[in-house]
């Protein structure tokens, strides 16, 4: 074989893993609008409609997941499925939790309310707003992807989704209810009850977290205009002709490819942003690498700094020097849906966090060394925002309004 097309074999050997393609026996793909669309029926769910969905024993047989095509590369990292696996039952119940704001102490504020469908999952404003209006001092952080995460919030003060979907109920200026308190009141629920003690033997604040971050697990961004071009790259230095004779199966990837890339398009302005963000002139991988481009780790990128008081972000977790400042590298994937920017939402556009690391941070003594001036053009930090924009996938479709009565 050419060797050319030994390099596209090696590449495609990847599993081809994009939204409505056929998924192997006994995987379900995370994405899949079943697993986040309710109870099938309309209006408040009934007690009736509870029972007939767990007593479907499909419901509760344990899910051999797979990641759409661009996250699937990290399979390996999918992190929590272990000690909470993952079943239709967990995510609904976790989907009614999430979207009921009855967790709250006053009935108004749900996890929704700062982690927004219709705001990539997180929401607009500068600050987390709970309950009588109160206002955090950080940016709601997306909820999608965290499959593939283990500490949580900008400080990673939670070192689970299960931990983490505990906190802003407790929260005296998010949720500003006791979990007892909370607990209390979903028992008394009957359509909540039947769940927790058909899933989890009892209610319990243990079982709410697990359905939760089951819920949110479900959530994934799907192949997204530069994930069809990646799959399209091996080609580029390839005899098209040469390959369709030699070997016409791996032309017909080709071809579903190429197909793919056409209905989701990928400007030259992105591709040339593409070569910024992985070359050594972005650096942008320092921090924004791997499948869901985020290392998953705490940075001082200077954010805030200039403050009397700054927030010192993960040195308050840790209480290491070097942790002064530093916050967890966000996902690139959909960031063109989750402004505003930056742990404090100070950068409201993606063009102002492309100037803010453009001209280094701001100096401080824990600026991390991977913060450096850039040396780009106007053209270039366009090229750089036209990229992170073709970085967005759809995201799953979800059931906001079923809950129990």
């Amino acid at each position: 074989m050419h060797r050319s097309l030994a390099l596209a074999a090696v590449v495609l050997a990847i599993p081809f893993a994009a939204w409505g393609a056929d998924a192997p026996k006994k995987k379900t793909m995370l994405g899949d609008p079943s697993l986040t669309a309710g109870i099938p029926g309309t209006g408040p769910v009934t007690t009736a409609e509870i029972d007939a969905w767990l007593a479907d024993p499909k419901n509760h047989e344990v899910l051999d997941v797979q990641l759409p095509l661009g996250l699937d590369v990290g399979a390996a990292a999918i992190k929590g499925l272990a000690k909470n696996p993952l079943t239709r039952a967990k995510i609904e119940l976790g989907r009614q939790l999430y979207f009921d704001p009855r967790l709250s102490s006053d009935g108004t504020i749900s996890c929704a309310s700062c982690h927004d469908p219709e705001q990539g999952f997180a929401k607009s404003t500068r600050f987390g707003v709970g309950v009588k209006a109160q206002e955090g001092n950080r940016n709601s952080p997306t909820a999608y992807n965290r499959i593939l995460s283990d500490v949580q919030f900008w400080d990673g003060r939670a070192t689970s989704l299960e931990e983490q979907a505990k906190g802003p109920i407790a929260n005296p200026i998010e949720m500003s209810n006791t979990h007892e308190k909370c607990m209390d009141g979903v028992g008394k629920i009957e359509g909540y009850k039947k769940q927790f003690d058909k899933i989890f033997g009892k209610v319990s604040i243990d079982g709410a977290a697990d359905a939760i971050a089951s819920f949110e697990r479900a959530i994934v961004t799907g192949a997204s205009p530069y994930d069809y071009q990646e799959k399209l790259k091996p080609f580029e230095k390839v005899d098209l002709k040469e390959l369709k004779a030699d070997d016409p199966d791996l032309y017909a990837e080709y071809e579903k490819y190429a197909e793919l890339a056409k209905k989701n398009p990928m400007s030259d302005s992105a591709k040339r942003g593409r070569e910024i963000f992985f070359g050594t002139k972005g650096g942008c991988t320092a921090c924004h690498v791997g499948p869901n481009l985020s290392d998953e780790k705490f940075w001082n990128l200077g954010v805030g700094m200039d403050a009397a008081k700054p927030d010192l972000g993960r040195f308050e977790v840790t209480k290491k020097e070097e942790d002064k400042g530093a916050f967890k590298t966000p996902t690139i994937r959909n960031v063109a849906q989750t402004p505003p920017y930056m742990h404090d939402g100070s950068q409201k556009t993606l063009e102002e966090v492309v100037e803010w690391y453009a001209k280094g941070g701001h100096p401080n003594p824990w600026l991390s060394k991977n913060v450096r001036k850039l040396d780009l053009t106007a053209q270039d930090k366009a090229d750089l925002v036209e990229f992170m924009k073709a970085c967005t996938g759809p995201l799953p479709k979800v059931e906001t309004a079923r809950l129990p009565k």
